[in-house]
């Protein structure tokens, strides 16, 4: 991809005038000493019709639309005197001018309004000047002029347009480059002095907080997500991700469901901009998990949903030797009993052992949980309803279901599974 920032030189063309009548150079050469006046009415128009254009505290500005429409009047007569005129430096006067409003943040639509009142204000003041000094203009003249003003009119336009493209496409270039800039300072350790000042030089008005959003593309044909202008990029990063400003506010993670077809996203919790970096760890660990299979939420995954398991993960080695100490007389009932026991377990510590509760949570009957109760009472004895150690065997079970997940169908969940 082009450095967008680098100024790209575009060629010169000419403006061309087909306006060919008798006298049509002696008439311009009459006509040039009353540009002024003629172009001082016409802003005094624009004004009139477009307030917009009328700012009492920038002098600058007033001359310059003053400037910009001597330039075209006076112009097209140099044209009308003598078509084979250079252009070169109306051409680039007419590009800086789009450039000007690009750099304002402007569209060009009032411009174009403006252009067209001043035309039409232009012919009808340069052909009625002709007839005070003596020159008969017949209808077929009158709308000659009028015809090759408004050809000259949607000449310039382009190099207008030319001009203002380019210069929006430099500064989305340098915004991006401060925006990447930032959020490297944002994933990093930066002060809160270095982020305000990178913030107001990308243009990116620093939230209360953010958070980290990791990505995986889905295949090589994932297309870029069309996200609001606020979300920082990262796509570009061995790790693609985002930062995401006031993630908790309203429809912000509708819009990221709605946005990130194609890819695999975990949203990391909500913190600091300062501390963007701790929101995008358990961000990545989470999508790694997912990738692993061990996390089957849909995406995006929310890791503050499964910090647990983000946790125990860290240290798997650990874990795992939990798991084998802890859930050893589980892992001793056959093995199409062992997961439907080990989460029939689960639930029944985060349901203190009610069967009715349990049985509402894993859709089951009553009399199928005291059934399964009955079976890891055999298993575990009376340590099965020991407090001292009941932490640790609700990680261990959690652990376990997440390693050992299978497919809801494969479950045999009748009567007395």
């Amino acid at each position: 991809m082009p450095d967008l920032s680098e100024v790209v030189r575009l060629p010169v063309r000419r403006i061309e005038l087909d306006l060919s009548f008798e006298d049509a150079a002696r008439i311009a050469e009459d006509l040039r000493g009353h540009v002024p006046g003629i172009a001082a009415e016409a802003v005094r128009r624009i004004e009139e019709r477009l307030p917009e254009f009328v700012r009492p505290h920038d002098p600058r500005y007033a001359r310059a639309v003053l400037l910009g429409v001597e330039c075209a009047i006076g112009h097209f007569l140099e044209l009308m005197a003598d078509p084979g005129a250079s252009s070169a430096e109306v051409v680039e006067f007419w590009r800086q001018i789009g450039a000007g409003e690009a750099s304002e943040g402007r569209t060009l639509d009032a411009w174009q309004a403006a252009t067209r009142i001043g035309t039409g204000l232009a012919v009808e003041q340069l052909t009625g000047c002709a007839e005070r000094l003596g020159h008969r203009m017949s209808p077929a003249d009158i709308a000659a002029i009028a015809n090759a003003a408004l050809d000259y009119l949607n000449q310039v336009a382009v190099f207008v347009a030319e001009g203002h493209a380019d210069a929006a496409a430099r500064a989305e270039g340098t915004r991006q480059e401060h925006r990447r800039r930032l959020l490297e300072l944002l994933l990093g350790e930066a002060s809160e002095r270095d982020l305000h000042d990178a913030a107001r030089e990308a243009d990116w008005a620093l939230p209360r907080t953010v958070a980290a959003v990791a990505l995986r593309e889905h295949g090589p044909d994932t297309r870029h997500p069309a996200l609001p202008p606020d979300v920082l990029l990262g796509l570009h990063l061995a790790e693609p991700c985002l930062v995401v400003p006031d993630p908790e506010g309203p429809g912000r993670a509708r819009m990221l469901e709605r946005h990130l077809h194609g890819w695999t996203a975990a949203i990391g919790p909500a913190v600091a901009p300062a501390e963007a970096a701790t929101s995008l760890r358990p961000a990545r660990e989470a999508l790694e998990l997912a990738r692993q299979g061990l996390i089957t939420a849909a995406s995006p995954v929310v890791a503050e949903r499964h910090m647990p398991l983000i946790v125990m993960m860290r240290e798997r080695v650990l874990v795992e030797k939990v798991i084998r100490r802890r859930l050893a007389p589980l892992l001793r009932a056959r093995p199409a009993q062992r997961y439907r026991l080990a989460e029939t377990l689960l639930t029944c510590l985060e349901c203190g052992f009610n069967a009715t509760e349990v049985s509402g949570r894993l859709h089951l009957h009553p009399q199928t949980v005291r059934y399964r109760l009955r079976q890891l009472e055999d298993l575990f004895g009376d340590d099965l309803y020991m407090t001292s150690d009941r932490l640790e065997l609700h990680m261990a079970l959690h652990a376990w279901l997440a390693l050992n997940a299978e497919p809801a169908a494969a479950r045999d969940d009748v009567n007395y599974g």
